[in-house]
């Protein structure tokens, strides 16, 4: 099981859905990094090709979320692209339990990847 506590909370749909394209890749280069210093001690040797990722949202307020908007598109896309997951279709991946709880101090992601194949 590898466990990635990223600090932060990545955009969310709708963000990226209003983001120009040269302000979303900066993003997503912006993140990519961050998961990778967070995570790269964790990562496997050779990319799972089949997991289960639980993601679990940690935000800084109680202010309503929709679930559908923390889909896990960001994260899961860049775990690919690090070598953590071979793919994350159907085929590949089941995620669970985005969960949105709260923590004024610390707001962040808990990722939790178990290989299953």
């Amino acid at each position: 099981m590898i466990r990635i506590e990223v600090p932060g909370i990545p955009p969310s749909l709708n963000q990226m859905r209003n983001t120009h394209h040269f302000q979303w890749n900066r993003l997503k280069k912006e993140w990519a990094q961050i998961i990778f210093l967070v995570a790269a001690r964790n990562k496997p040797a050779t990319p799972l090709d089949q997991a289960i990722v639980t993601l679990t949202y940690h935000f800084r307020d109680r202010r309503r979320r929709d679930p559908d908007n923390y889909s896990g598109k960001f994260i899961l896309d860049l775990l690919v692209e690090l070598g953590f997951m071979v793919d994350d279709s159907f085929d590949h991946i089941e995620l669970r339990h985005r969960q949105g709880k709260v923590d004024s101090k610390n707001p962040r992601v808990v990722i939790w990847i178990e290989e299953t194949g």
